[in-house]
């Protein structure tokens, strides 16, 4: 067998099971953290680092031009929704006050809703 695609398989379960790790970090940070916005990151940034690594590996593996494109099209879709997605769950625990930010040190968002109700 060629030592390059031999290297490239190694690579690629390597990248698989680094991926696998940041998500279990980020599974492991929303059972942690105590609120709505700490929970948001955590379950939105390790996720998405996690599953470009895991994709990653099984790009390696993977050599077929179709299931490049769609592996593709997965991280795309995975990089557009998820910030989105967190971003909006978290603005509307903050606008329902359930995001117990009494502990914050500044509130940047507290001068434009305020703005809003005069």
């Amino acid at each position: 067998m060629n030592p390059w695609l031999e290297a490239a398989d190694l690579l690629g379960a390597v990248l698989l099971l680094l991926g696998c790790v940041q998500c279990l970090i980020g599974v492991i940070g929303m059972v942690r953290f105590p609120d709505v916005l700490t929970r948001s990151h955590a379950a939105t940034k390790p996720q998405t680092i996690g599953v470009l690594l895991a994709l990653a590996g099984v790009t390696l593996r993977l050599r077929d031009p179709i299931d490049l494109g769609t592996l593709g099209l997965i991280v795309f879709f995975q990089f557009l929704t998820s910030p989105v997605a967190s971003h909006l769950v978290a603005r509307s625990a903050y606008r329902t006050g359930q995001t117990g930010s009494r502990g914050l040190l500044r509130d940047d968002l507290d001068p434009q809703l305020s703005e809003g109700d005069e």
